[in-house]
């Protein structure tokens, strides 16, 4: 069992971008871990990377945000040639749909319940 905490990514000083990434997998799954990992790695390089949260619904149904400064992060990541690689092999092998949102965050707040609180 991981020790690793989950938590959604902390709430940033507005104004900053969500990419909101959803998807249905393909039954493929060959190289999908190891893309994906190496993906995670490179993303926290861009400058102006805030951070992503990930989840997975019981129907398959993937929700990927990433979170970003601005828009000059946004079109780095967007731009990275091994990130527009995957992108292809994603469209020939991994996915059956995906949508991609680029949204501007306005507001935004953290809540986090006090441990002492139980």
């Amino acid at each position: 069992m991981s020790d690793r905490r989950v938590a959604p990514v902390t709430a940033h000083e507005p104004p900053y971008y969500a990419v909101v990434f959803t998807s249905v997998r393909t039954e493929d799954g060959d190289g999908y871990g190891e893309t994906a990992e190496r993906l995670e790695e490179l993303v926290k390089e861009v400058p102006g990377f805030l951070g992503m949260d990930q989840a997975r619904t019981p129907g398959g149904l993937g929700i990927t945000v990433g979170y970003f400064r601005d828009l000059a992060a946004v079109e780095e990541w967007r731009s990275d040639l091994e990130h527009r690689a995957a992108q292809k092999r994603g469209r020939a092998q991994w996915y059956e749909a995906y949508t991609v949102h680029v949204a501007k965050v306005e507001r935004s707040h953290t809540f986090e319940r006090d441990p002492a609180r139980g």
